[in-house]
């Protein structure tokens, strides 16, 4: 089995867009579908997709407890600079860059949230992933 999507509530798509064509182009992803001002899609490596747009029930967009997104970083270097853009963007600190020995020997990571508050990890896994 393989994860297909990833829908991402947002309360504004717009702001969201910005936020997200800093972040994910620095990982690989590239816009494979656009529906401003009503949603968007990033396709990522290795054939994901993440959608942003309001909720279908029409009601306020919120991050859910103990939820998180994890996008796979081709090195720590990606990593890196995935969190940085997330900053510079609107986007809050959840952990800097850095091993994670907790979860395994080569697991290198870094957590943000959203503008909208959800939670999201970039990691890396070593040279074997």
């Amino acid at each position: 089995m393989s994860l297909s999507y990833v829908m991402i509530g947002s309360n504004d798509v717009v702001r969201a867009r910005s936020y997200f064509d800093a972040v994910l182009p620095l990982i690989g992803g590239m816009i494979g579908a656009d529906f401003m001002p009503h949603g968007f899609c990033y396709e990522l490596r290795g054939g994901g997709r993440i959608w942003v747009a309001p909720p279908y029930d029409k009601q306020a967009a919120a991050p859910g407890n103990g939820n998180m997104v994890g996008l796979l970083c081709g090195s720590e270097a990606e990593v890196q600079a995935a969190h940085a853009a997330a900053l510079a963007n609107g986007g809050n600190n959840e952990g800097d860059p850095g091993p994670r020995p907790q979860y395994g020997p080569d697991f290198y990571g870094a957590y943000v949230r959203d503008l909208d508050g959800n939670k999201m990890s970039f990691v890396y896994f070593g040279e074997g992933t």
